[in-house]
């Protein structure tokens, strides 16, 4: 294994370096369990990221570098053009300049790069207070499906990548001092982030779970014995079965619920039932993009159009009112024509390919970051299937600054791990 010096570990862990970890940890840790928590860390790394603009002191940005802004930059300016010409007003550049705001918290992270120990405790912190907030909901107030201050949809994906993320940092976990603590703490994150999920009865979460589990098998596979792995599957199929047999975890009903729906949707018996209207919303989408395929119909436009497309019966009333089609990449095409789902698809692909690069780093600690760093536009893919999830703050805010933090630790790992192989070269 490769041996890596971080800031504290050579006496340079200043107060900028103290500020970055704070930040970082509150973004994981609040996230989804105070109003707006996402924002409040993610605040202070923009703010100190301006600070660097202001003074003139940026951090070298490499190529890779670049190409991770450009992702950002190309999205934002895109949405952003979207909401001059479809005449959106101010509230239209809400959402696009998020990204533009998340630079300069990569900036700051690059230059100041956390803790780690509390960017992994911040994110499992997350994950079990969403685990616990919805466990609390769903048990002792009865209501149908857990939520926190977000949306439904918003609320249980995003505990369900916080989950996941924590199972990204057991990597980090084996090498630490504490190790057992560290694996301890993170395998509790991974549980409370997907009860979090199971709980909220978000659906589209779980379809891309065996992706997930393909990306840390490539990750950690190599590591593991023959005797862990068979451990492992058994583990995960047993979990699966206790979680689809529980009646309280409401997983069944949900299962049952998507059957019945596709079925009465193919029968013509209802087509506006919760996957009903999402085919209708679809097959609506794909008749507007037919009509404005490269540049789209931009928000306004769209819900108009659809609106139009319900009044004629065309699709199903029910389906028209919604001013998104519940799927990212539908979403960007019929709004924003072929140029947003291009520019989507960049700010998911990008990142991810860029990070794959050292998903068998033969270091853990840059590896964990790594894999969390593919992991998290995996997740938001996985997402997008069956909600416009970019068109909410959560969402935006999560996607942003998650990757603006992974990609700032991510790069001084890189750096270092570079400077100790000059050093033994010497």
């Amino acid at each position: 294994m490769v041996s890596i010096n971080l800031p504290e570990e050579d006496g340079v862990f200043s107060a900028s370096h103290w500020l970055t970890s704070v930040a970082v940890f509150m973004l994981g840790a609040i996230a989804l369990v105070v109003p707006s928590g996402y924002s409040l860390g993610a605040a202070a790394l923009f703010l100190a990221g301006v600070g660097l603009l202001v003074g003139r002191r940026l951090p070298h940005l490499t190529t890779q570098d670049r190409w991770v802004i450009a992702a950002l930059v190309s999205y934002s300016l895109v949405g952003m053009a979207e909401a001059l010409w479809d005449s959106q007003g101010s509230s239209g550049f809400d959402k696009p300049i998020r990204y533009l705001l998340a630079i300069p918290a990569m900036w700051w992270v690059i230059a100041y790069p956390p803790r780690l120990a509390f960017l992994w405790s911040g994110i499992a912190t997350g994950a079990l207070s969403a685990g616990g907030w919805a466990a609390w909901q769903k048990l002792t107030t009865g209501i149908a499906r857990a939520e926190g201050h977000t949306h439904i949809i918003q609320f249980g994906n995003l505990s369900m990548l916080l989950g996941v993320l924590c199972m990204a940092g057991l990597g980090w976990a084996v090498v630490q001092r504490q190790r057992n603590l560290w694996i301890a703490l993170l395998c509790a994150g991974a549980i409370g982030g997907i009860l979090g999920s199971l709980l909220s009865g978000s659906r589209g979460g779980w379809i891309g779970f065996p992706v997930v589990l393909l990306v840390l098998y490539r990750a950690y596979g190599a590591e593991l014995s023959r005797r862990l792995k068979v451990l492992v599957i058994i583990a995960v199929f047993t979990a699966g079965v206790v979680v689809y047999a529980v009646p309280q975890l409401g997983v069944q009903a949900r299962v049952h619920h998507a059957v019945s729906d596709v079925s009465q949707y193919i029968s013509g018996e209802d087509r506006a039932t919760s996957v009903g209207s999402r085919f209708e919303m679809w097959r609506g989408a794909a008749l507007l993009i037919q009509e404005k395929p490269l540049m789209g119909w931009g928000g306004n436009g769209y819900a108009k159009a659809m609106n139009l497309l319900g009044e004629k019966g065309v699709i199903h009333q029910e389906a028209a009112q919604y001013d998104h089609p519940h799927n990212e990449f539908i979403d960007a095409l019929a709004k924003r024509g072929l140029i947003g789902l291009l520019v989507l698809l960049a700010l998911y692909i990008i990142p991810m390919r860029l990070f794959t690069k050292q998903l068998r780093a033969e270091s853990l600690v840059t590896r964990s970051i790594a894999t969390a760093g593919v992991l998290l536009p995996v997740a938001y893919i996985d997402f997008g299937l069956s909600q416009a999830f970019l068109t909410h703050n959560s969402g935006v805010m999560m996607y942003a600054f998650l990757l603006a933090v992974l990609w700032g630790v991510y790069v001084s790992l890189i750096k270092q791990v570079n400077g100790a192989s000059t050093k033994k070269e010497i």
